[in-house]
């Protein structure tokens, strides 16, 4: 009765029973929970190696090998493909091989225990797994901390570091073998120290973590400023035990935010300083700075001048102008720049000069703007231009009468010319110095013809320097000025070269250029050196700016130059006396090049030669 109640306990047990009985190993009982391992029926007396069996061939020797010695064995968490289970999910069992004896100690058989650990197995190897994970990150962890440019540390509730990184080391120059909680606090600048221990000691008495900045000591000596930030490893509900954190070096960019405080400051100052009207506006266009001087010179606050109050201190009649031209230039980004009339504290209206300029960085477009007071420039250049303006009627009134005066003089002296022509035909004189006094009359009425002439062509040149400008092709130009010229030049047996090549036009006033190269090239035929035929170059070319620019070279008598290269010809001066002429023509020249804004310069040597460069534009 108690072995049937036995068997049934043990038939309906969770775990595997059977008896494998014999050196056959032959299934004696086996319970259900063995029966649904094994995979099915296992007739009773059958020996296990000719049964069915998903049993693998190592653990049927093992049985064997265990029947034959007598020695019990466990195998811990073994794998065992069975049929009645997903062969993806393979499961494992703690199998027990247990001798069964006899009376006389003799081996009957094997007893066999099957507990399933897979859910055991399965946590182990995931926990295995997740170990290696982790410290897998952890090597991770510790690459990056120990190559990144900062100091790493953990410290525990205490105070006490537990890691320090080897930049530390790097940083203090300290050996590895240093006490770093002894040591650190030392290299920590006194006047920051008392600080720094505190606030980390009340962070961790708090739970939470601190951001601080300190001076610290680097291997040279030198103390630079740190950012020190922590924070707790928390772990609810417990109170944390751990910080973890990181130093960094912020002693740039310290010392560059404060040369930048320092700087806007000195802007402040010197804004506050200057005697305009210095004010900041928004990328949107509202003002947002005034300097001092303007509620000095507006009498109104900046609070009563407001993003806008500007525009109200302008004379009415010119806000609306204003306004639209800054909202404009505000959607645009261009220049705002405009002369206007802006109210005084006393009421007066003056004239001022607002310019705005925009500005974009890293923080947005910003406009920064100035008004500068120019009412006494202003009022003074009116009253300069209406002097100009008389001056310059005065002038033309004078150049009308000098050229009336020299063309009414004409008919006088052709009158004299006739005159003395006849009486020097018809009459005869027994003065022994007849001919001296007849030569030096007619020189005296050629010199007073020759003024005569070159004061109505210096009152000619005066009226077309303002005549329009064209293009023009410089060697037509030339060959229409030695075709005037051509009695001189077949006379003195000149030659004349024209090298127009590199510059062959020129956009400049026809009668200016022709003025330019008659004077110069006529003046090359008088002044020629009585020894030598004349041989003159005109070339135009290119300066190394690419300005045009225009060489009349001779080799005629020279001049004795006092300020070369750019020599300043007067009116009516003259460097050969004993030649005729009026010393107009230079003058000229030079007047016409520097209306156009150019100047001549000029080289030369006494007996061999001038040059003269005319840079039409500077």
């Amino acid at each position: 009765m108690r072995e049937q109640q036995l068997q049934s306990i043990l038939r309906h047990m969770p775990a595997g029973i059977a008896t494998l009985l014999g050196p056959e190993l032959r299934y004696g009982f086996v319970n259900e929970a063995m029966q649904a391992l094994l995979g099915g029926s296992t007739p009773e007396g059958e020996p296990l190696a000719t049964h069915l069996s998903p049993l693998e061939a190592d653990l049927l020797e093992v049985m064997q090998q265990v029947y034959q010695s007598g020695r019990p064995y466990v195998a811990k968490a073994y794998r065992l493909p069975l049929a009645a289970f997903d062969e993806s999910a393979p499961r494992y069992f703690d199998l027990a091989l247990e001798p069964l004896h006899d009376e006389n100690d003799q081996t009957l058989g094997l007893l066999l225990f099957a507990v399933d650990v897979t859910a055991q197995e399965e946590a182990r190897q995931h926990a295995h797994e997740l170990a290696l994970e982790t410290r897998r990150l952890d090597t991770r962890l510790r690459v990056l901390t120990e190559t990144a440019p900062q100091i790493t540390f953990t410290t525990d509730a205490a105070g006490a570091y537990e890691y320090v990184s080897p930049q530390w080391y790097y940083f203090t120059g300290q050996p590895p073998t240093a006490d770093v909680n002894a040591i650190w606090p030392l290299l920590i600048h006194p006047d920051d120290r008392l600080r720094v221990l505190y606030q980390s000691d009340t962070a961790r008495a708090n739970g939470v973590g601190w951001n601080y900045e300190y001076r610290l000591r680097r291997h040279d000596g030198q103390y630079r400023w740190m950012l020190s930030r922590a924070l707790p490893e928390l772990h609810a509900p417990d109170k944390p035990v751990f910080w973890h954190g990181a130093v960094t070096e912020v002693h740039d960019q310290r010392e560059l935010a404060e040369a930048l405080r320092r700087g806007e400051a000195e802007l402040q100052f010197l804004a506050d300083s200057i005697p305009q009207l210095i004010w900041t506006a928004t990328a949107e266009g509202f003002i947002d700075y005034y300097n001092q001087h303007t509620a000095e010179y507006t009498g109104r606050s900046t609070q009563d001048l407001g993003p806008t109050g500007w525009i109200s201190l302008l004379e009415p009649r010119e806000q609306a102008a204003a306004a639209r031209r800054w909202v404009q230039c505000v959607g645009t980004g261009e220049n705002y720049e405009g002369l206007y009339q802006m109210r005084r504290h006393d009421g007066q209206y003056r004239w001022h000069i607002i310019r705005a300029r925009q500005l974009t960085d890293t923080r947005g477009p910003r406009w920064f703007g100035a008004c500068t007071d120019v009412d006494d420039q202003h009022r003074l250049r009116e009253v300069l231009q209406t002097q100009y303006d008389e001056l310059a009627r005065t002038n033309r009134d004078l150049d009308t009468f000098v050229y009336t005066a020299s063309h009414d003089l004409k008919q006088p002296l052709f009158n004299l010319r006739g005159l003395f022509d006849e009486l020097h035909r018809v009459a005869t004189f027994s003065d022994p110095e007849q001919e001296v006094l007849i030569q030096m009359v007619d020189e005296a009425l050629s010199q007073f013809e020759g003024t005569l002439q070159d004061l109505a062509a210096t009152v000619q040149n005066q009226r077309e320097l303002a005549a329009p400008t064209e293009t023009l092709d410089l060697r037509s130009v030339a060959e229409e000025v030695l075709l005037g010229l051509r009695a001189q030049v077949e006379e003195s047996e000149a030659v004349v070269e024209l090298q127009m090549s590199q510059a062959p036009t020129l956009t400049y006033g026809r009668a200016n250029l022709r003025s330019v190269l008659h004077n110069l090239i006529s003046n090359a035929l008088k002044f020629a050196h009585p020894e030598r035929a004349p041989h003159i170059v005109v070339r135009s070319e290119l300066s190394e700016t690419g300005q045009p620019q225009l060489l009349v070279q001779d080799n005629g008598l020279g001049m004795n130059l006092q300020t070369e290269p750019t020599p300043a010809f007067h009116n009516f001066e003259r460097q050969h006396p004993r030649i005729s002429g009026a010393g107009v023509g230079l003058y000229l020249v030079q007047r016409i090049v520097d209306s156009r804004g150019g100047h001549l310069a000029v080289t030369s040597k006494v007996n061999e030669g001038t040059s003269f460069l005319v840079h039409w534009f500077e």
